[in-house]
């Protein structure tokens, strides 16, 4: 257990920062999936743009590796071109 006074800081900022982490994760997760589940095209070319936004968010924060998110943006441009 820390005994420092900046160990225990540090251990409140990193809680802090993993809740933070988390939540904008679990959201960004939830959009992809929603997006999957989409038929219509045009709703899906129009959430895109705001998808690839979250994902290059989180690879710019290191949360994800920068080729999770390039395979993941890859991976959904395709499924929406896909879609009739």
């Amino acid at each position: 257990m820390a005994h420092h006074k900046s160990a225990k800081k540090r251990i409140r900022q990193d809680e802090k920062k993993r809740l933070h982490n988390r939540y904008y994760k679990k959201s960004t997760r939830t959009a992809i999936r929603k997006l999957r589940d989409l038929e219509d095209r045009t709703e899906a070319e129009r959430q895109l743009p705001r998808l690839f936004s979250m994902i290059d968010r989180l690879a710019k924060r290191n949360l994800w590796h920068p080729n999770k998110a390039s395979n993941l943006k890859s991976g959904l441009a395709q499924h929406v071109n896909g879609l009739a």
